[in-house]
């Protein structure tokens, strides 16, 4: 999740209106989000020495007081419990897009690699992060079920009249999913980054929002615990953000083509929520 204030519109084609229901309400993204309340400051995490600096504080406010984010319109909150708490990303990098941050004060300033190296947290951060990985699935079903060959047999049992008592299985959209953290967090608080393969939004617009997914800079959770001579411990080091464009479904290069990469994700996003 990363502040970023440009305004251009998205590539997606315009549809008519979808049914509003319960599901649609809680993880429908927001057309504009309410920034977070950044605050100056100049204390030190104790634990890590990494400063705080207002707008990579942003999620603290989630974590400290959830219930005042309502769920949309008027706020990016899924849900939250005494131990975690689910949001949208304000600044998606794919269709779906969803943060889990856990609430233990012990750990939330924590680097990720520092936090999961305690394995009681870390099996709950990754119980939890199956749930929300499930939801995300739902949503990707809601959005594009429509349009994929393999949903159509659920689709029309859906339709029937009267329903099955068994519906086909459909399409695995949780196989859609990926869950995981940056080897360098962008945000001050410990998150847990769950989203969509396809790389497909209007704020994915560099190099870094693109090579922070499609590279192991991007570390996914069930990767935890890591060794400790793992090299993405050292991401600087192995220039995962500098290397060229490579497209995440069929692996073509466009070297420092973006412009070329982004016209080209948006041909695969069309073919992918299709299949």
């Amino acid at each position: 999740m990363e502040p970023d204030n440009s305004n251009k519109g998205s590539t997606e084609q315009a549809g008519k209106p979808e049914k509003r229901n319960a599901f649609t309400e809680l993880l429908a993204p927001k057309s504009k989000q309410p920034k977070p309340a950044a605050k100056a400051a100049s204390n030190r995490n104790e634990a890590k020495g990494r400063a705080t600096f207002g707008a990579r504080d942003g999620l603290g406010t989630y974590i400290a007081k959830p219930e005042s984010h309502r769920l949309y319109p008027l706020g990016p909150r899924v849900y939250h419990d005494e131990d975690f708490v689910a949001i949208h990303d304000m600044f998606p990098k794919s269709s779906v897009h969803l943060l889990l941050l856990p609430r233990d004060q012990s750990k939330t300033r924590l680097h990720p690699f520092d936090a999961f190296e305690d394995t009681e947290f870390l099996a709950k951060v990754k119980a939890e992060t199956c749930k929300l990985r499930v939801l995300a699935a739902g949503e990707l079903r809601r959005k594009y079920g429509k349009d994929s060959v393999q949903e159509q047999p659920r689709q029309a049992a859906l339709s029937a009249d009267p329903p099955p008592n068994e519906l086909p299985q459909g399409r695995d959209w949780g196989q859609e999913i990926v869950a995981g953290v940056h080897a360098v967090p962008s945000m001050n608080h410990l998150h847990v980054h769950v989203l969509s393969v396809d790389r497909y939004s209007e704020r994915l617009k560099h190099r870094k929002h693109y090579n922070s997914f499609s590279t192991p800079f991007f570390v996914p959770i069930d990767d935890f615990p890591l060794a400790h001579d793992d090299e993405r411990r050292k991401p600087t080091e192995q220039g995962y953000l500098k290397r060229d464009f490579a497209c995440w479904r069929c692996g073509e290069v466009f070297g420092n083509r973006f412009t070329d990469l982004k016209k080209h994700l948006e041909h695969e996003f069309m073919e992918w929520k299709k299949l």
